[in-house]
């Protein structure tokens, strides 16, 4: 089987590649790999879904994969999802993705930019409908992301994006990702450990590291079960 892993850095992934094999090194961005019998592309795209879009298109234009992974950190709306906490996350939206109508926020959707069931959303978001029969992915919780440009940290922000789209995680990158792999209709997953909860910005009580060290330990059982 042949796998592309998708990171904005290499720090999030810092332990899944660990537990690889180095085949071989290309420019600028993409290293090749091997765990369990399969070949696994590593993708570093940069942080943001413009990075993310650009770099996975690219890639998937130029070679066939059997299974596309997103690894990354995120925040969690929900209090329930504590920091190392590993998610699958199985529908996102660009929350930003729209326009100010006075107080009021218009969807691309209700600004008719967008018929329903355009490709690659269902109705108005990206969604995996048919996930990879992995039994470490089926064992995450499976949870609704948005992805944003600007990650939330005032209580005003956080209080309307959550009214607005009852998110339970947001990222920089992954509905990019999941708009990529829809177009290229390659099987995928977005899988992302909790760092910290979404609140007004306090970095002293992030996780990361234990984030990044749980997400590395469920990323190999899933190439291992691949």
């Amino acid at each position: 089987m042949r796998i592309l892993i998708v990171a904005a850095t290499g720090a999030e992934i810092a332990p899944v590649v660990a537990g690889l094999e180095l085949r071989s090194e290309y420019a600028p961005r993409l290293n090749t790999y091997a765990r369990a019998g399969h070949d696994v592309d590593v993708l570093t795209t940069g942080v943001g879904m413009v990075a993310t879009a650009a770099w996975c298109s690219r890639q998937l234009a130029q070679r066939h994969y059997d299974l596309a992974l997103n690894l990354g950190v995120c925040g969690s709306f929900d209090r329930t999802l504590g920091p190392g906490t590993v998610v699958h996350v199985e529908s996102d939206r660009i929350s930003e993705l729209g326009a100010e109508d006075d107080d009021a926020f218009l969807t691309i959707e209700a600004m008719k930019l967008l018929s329903e069931n355009d490709l690659p959303f269902t109705g108005d978001r990206p969604i995996n409908l048919a996930p990879p029969a992995n039994d470490v992915l089926r064992r995450l919780r499976a949870v609704d992301g948005i992805t944003v440009n600007t990650v939330h940290g005032s209580e005003r922000s956080i209080a309307v994006v959550v009214e607005r789209f009852r998110p339970e995680v947001e990222s920089m990158e992954g509905a990019a990702f999941m708009y990529a792999c829809l177009i290229a209709d390659v099987a995928f997953a977005q899988v992302r450990a909790v760092s910290n909860v979404v609140e007004k910005r306090n970095c002293t009580a992030w996780k990361m590291a234990e984030a990044i060290r749980s997400l590395g330990e469920v990323a190999l059982g899933i190439i291992d079960h691949a």
